[in-house]
């Protein structure tokens, strides 16, 4: 199959998920694709580049998913619609990161401006100019910052979360375990009566409802009252 930029970054996404960003390289990327490194250059000019052509690739799926909701909803309408999509881009944000841990390493960070982000970004802001209590250019960019705070935070501790497990070995249980007895001490003083009931109280929450709980709560308070 002939090189191409779609190849190259189809390549570089596999490498990227198998080793992370820090084992992604052009020298690594060629020698997987049997080509010189210099001969990546013709595609793409450098690494910054070559992320951006990644990033972009998540984000046709992403734009997929905006799109499907915001027809299959009716997008003339001033109620519903708006909100099916941002929740679907938003649920499929989390699990584009998910399956690829590399790209919520990449969100919060240098603008996406490939053709597939500029969509997502379009449909997203589309959907929220259509929210009740958006009113207005400013009105819209400070609930797409406190949407975007929420979403980059969620996703980008989710994602810490997991890796942190597999570099520790140790699943949740486990690591509390382990600082159980430190805990006690702790707790037992008196001085921390509200973290000692959520320790010993607080069940242990799903991580995709907390998401979604926890999205729809933000979404409730950024477009649900009326703005001057």
């Amino acid at each position: 199959m002939p090189l191409s930029r779609e190849k190259i970054a189809t390549t570089a996404i596999r490498l990227a998920d198998a080793h992370g960003l820090d084992g992604l390289s052009v020298r690594k990327l060629a020698k997987e694709l049997g080509v010189g490194p210099m001969r990546l250059y013709d595609y793409v000019a450098n690494r910054s580049e070559l992320l951006d052509l990644m990033v972009d690739v998540v984000y046709a799926r992403i734009a997929e998913t905006g799109s499907d909701s915001d027809s299959d909803s009716g997008s003339d309408s001033d109620s519903a619609p708006w909100r099916a999509t941002v929740l679907a881009i938003a649920h499929a944000t989390r699990a584009a990161a998910l399956d690829h841990e590399w790209f919520a390493d990449l969100l919060g960070g240098r603008p996406h401006l490939g053709p597939h982000a500029l969509a997502v970004g379009e449909a997203t802001a589309a959907a929220l100019s259509r929210a009740p209590g958006v009113r207005g250019v400013d009105g819209l960019q400070r609930t797409l910052g406190a949407l975007n705070a929420f979403l980059v935070g969620a996703v980008r501790s989710e994602v810490t979360e997991r890796r942190t497990a597999r570099a520790t070995g140790t699943d949740e249980a486990a690591f509390q375990a382990g600082l159980g007895p430190y805990l006690t001490r702790m707790l037992q003083t008196g001085k921390y009566p509200t973290v000692a009931r959520l320790v010993i109280e607080g069940a242990h929450l799903d991580a995709e409802e907390t998401f979604d709980h926890n999205l729809t709560t933000v979404l409730d308070g950024i477009t649900g009252r009326s703005r001057t």
